[in-house]
C-alpha cells in the first residue's frame, strides 16, 4: 500500500459534518447548571482556568467525555469492520478518516476544557494555523517526539496573551512549521501501518468486525487520556496560574 498522506487524512476528516465542535456551546452546555452565569461566560470569554474553575473539576468533565466519545468510535468501528463496510476515498480508506474525525472530536472537546481557543472548524475552509495544531495535538496522542515541544512553546504563548487580555495567535509559521512536517510524516507511517493490520481483520468476515472494533477501543481511549493527562499539567488549565499572575491582569 502507497504511504498514507496525513494532512489528506485530516483535510478530509475535517470535512465530516459530525467533526465540528463549536468551543462556545459545548463550554455553555458542559458549564451551565454546574457554575454561575458569570463565571461560565468568563470561562467562554478566556478560559476555564482564568473564571476559577478547577482542574480537578474539569478533569471530571473531560472523562464524561472520553468516555461518551470512545463508546461512539467503537460502535461505529465494529459496523465498519464488516466486508463492505466504508468504501475508499481515492486512496484512503474511508473507515480511516471516520475514525480521526472522531479523533478531532474529542480533541477539541479537551483542548476547548483545558483553556484553547476556538480552532474553527466550522467554516468554509480551515487555516493552516488549524492544520498544524490538528497535526501536533494529535502527535501528542500518538506520542510523537517533538509534538509535546511544540505545544509548550505555542501554550506558553497563549497564556501570556489570556493575561494581558490580548488578541489571541497562538503560532508563527517560521518556528513551528518544520515540527509540524516532522510530526505529520510520523502520523502517516504509523497510519500506513495500522491500515495493513486492520486490512487483515477485514479479511475475516464477522470477526473483522469484532477485531476493527476491538482494535479502536484499545487504541482510541489511552490516547484521548494520554492527551487529557498532557492538557491537565499545563499552565493553561491551572487557575493557580492565573491567581499567581493576578497582578498583571488587575494592572491591564
Amino acid at each position: 500500500m502507497e504511504k498514507i498522506d496525513f494532512e489528506t487524512v485530516l483535510v478530509e476528516a475535517t470535512k465530516l459534518p459530525m467533526v465540528k465542535i463549536n468551543r462556545e456551546n459545548f463550554l455553555r452546555k458542559e458549564f451551565q447548571g454546574r457554575y454561575k452565569n458569570e463565571v461560565v461566560e468568563m470561562a467562554i470569554q478566556h478560559c476555564p482556568a482564568y473564571a476559577g474553575i478547577k482542574v480537578e473539576e474539569i478533569n471530571e468533565i473531560a472523562e464524561s467525555c472520553i468516555k461518551y466519545e470512545t463508546t461512539k468510535v467503537t460502535a461505529i468501528s465494529a459496523v465498519t469492520g464488516l466486508p463492505g463496510g466504508f468504501a475508499m476515498l481515492g486512496t484512503i480508506p474511508a473507515d480511516l478518516v471516520q475514525y480521526f474525525g472522531h479523533i478531532f472530536r474529542i480533541l477539541q472537546k479537551l483542548i476547548y476544557l483545558y483553556g484553547w481557543q476556538d480552532l474553527s472548524l466550522d467554516s468554509n475552509e480551515i487555516t493552516e494555523e488549524t492544520k498544524y495544531l490538528l497535526t501536533l495535538f494529535t502527535g501528542v496522542m500518538f506520542g510523537v517526539n517533538g509534538a509535546v515541544k511544540a505545544v509548550n512553546k505555542i501554550s506558553g504563548q497563549l497564556a501570556k496573551q489570556i493575561i494581558k487580555k490580548l488578541p489571541q495567535k497562538t503560532l508563527t509559521k517560521g518556528t513551528i512549521y518544520p515540527i509540524v512536517k516532522k510530526v505529520a510524516t510520523a502520523l502517516g507511517t504509523r497510519m500506513t501501518k495500522e491500515i495493513f493490520s486492520k486490512g487483515l481483520a477485514k479479511a475475516v468476515p464477522v470477526v473483522g468486525a469484532v477485531v476493527s472494533g476491538t482494535i479502536t477501543y484499545a487504541t482510541y481511549k489511552p490516547m484521548a487520556k494520554k492527551l487529557q493527562k498532557y492538557l491537565a499539567s499545563n499552565e493553561l488549565a491551572s487557575e493557580e496560574f492565573y491567581e499567581k499572575n493576578k497582578y498583571i491582569i488587575d494592572i491591564d
